[in-house]
């Protein structure tokens, strides 16, 4: 059964005009015919289409369930978003597939890209939650200095990835600690500043590697997220 997005369907019986249209213009469902929706916060809702209407149609709730992650770790990944926004919009969808609580961009000291707008990676974050049957929508938060994201974060295990090979890192795959709180920094395409890395580790970062390949940014936050999940289900 195709799965539609309505954030508000515990208080509406409205579905937004994009799942609406796909619903009614698209798969051409009539008043009568049977959808799921997920509210992005766990929970799966099977209605009943009452109104196909293409820009509010309308549904009735027919029964409920809890649908929540399949892990009880939370995992964070805070990365400097890469000059050419295809690339984050990619990594937005793979993240999402693959399963992640939180998404922070990062803006370092040689961030290539210093703004950033959620909108359009909310839209492609609900749709890879859709496509990939999941129920929980992924915190995308703001633009968020990284000085302030490595003092507040509070996470069990925390993890900086830089590139430095003077430096003492270990491998991240070995580090990590099934069923731990997990977050994970991942630096521009210039890396961390050493200021921005010593920052990290007096606040209790443990410096990694993904291996001895070299990755590019969206590649190493998609590589870093399946790393965990991997080792959580050894």
């Amino acid at each position: 059964m195709i799965r539609f997005y309505a954030p508000d369907i515990a208080v509406s019986p409205i579905l937004p005009e994009s799942d609406s249209h796909h619903c009614v213009k698209v798969l051409r469902m009539q008043p009568g015919d049977e959808l799921e929706l997920s509210d992005g916060k766990g929970r799966l809702y099977h209605c009943r289409l009452l109104s196909a209407h293409p820009k509010h149609a309308t549904v009735e709730v027919i029964n409920t369930t809890d649908h929540p992650l399949p892990w009880r770790y939370r995992l964070t990944l805070a990365v400097a978003p890469t000059k050419h926004l295809d690339r984050m919009e990619w990594l937005m969808e793979k993240l999402t597939e693959v399963g992640i609580n939180r998404f922070v961009p990062l803006l370092c000291a040689r961030s290539e890209r210093r703004e950033l707008k959620t909108e359009r990676l909310t839209k492609i974050a609900v749709s890879a939650m859709k496509q990939s049957l999941k129920s929980v929508m992924p915190e995308i938060d703001a633009m968020t200095p990284i000085k302030r994201f490595i003092t507040e974060c509070d996470a069990t295990r925390k993890f900086i990835c830089h590139c430095d090979q003077e430096s003492e890192r270990l491998l991240l795959a070995r580090q990590i600690i099934p069923q731990t709180d997990t977050a994970v920094l991942i630096g521009p395409e210039g890396d961390f500043s050493h200021e921005e890395v010593q920052l990290a580790l007096d606040h209790g970062f443990t410096p990694v590697t993904l291996g001895d390949n070299r990755l590019r940014t969206e590649t190493a936050a998609w590589f870093a997220a399946s790393t965990v999940h991997i080792i959580n289900q050894l």
